[in-house]
């Protein structure tokens, strides 16, 4: 598998779990159950660092050659 395979798949990672941060931060997604995150609104903030995180690294991945 090539770098660029692997910071594609990082950066997916990354966006994903930045998702589920924002989502756990609002109260959407209540999974799991004893979770710190739920209702906490600096998860929303830090869920959409990661997620934009995770997006410029598939950006940067996809422009290498």
């Amino acid at each position: 598998m090539g770098r660029r395979r692997i910071l594609i798949a990082i950066g997916i990672a990354l966006a994903l779990m930045g998702l589920l941060w924002i989502g756990q931060g609002l109260g959407m997604v209540r999974w799991p159950a004893s979770s710190f995150m739920i209702d906490q609104r600096p998860w929303v903030t830090n869920g959409a660092v990661l997620a934009v995180l995770g997006l410029v690294l598939i950006l940067i991945a996809r422009r290498r050659r």
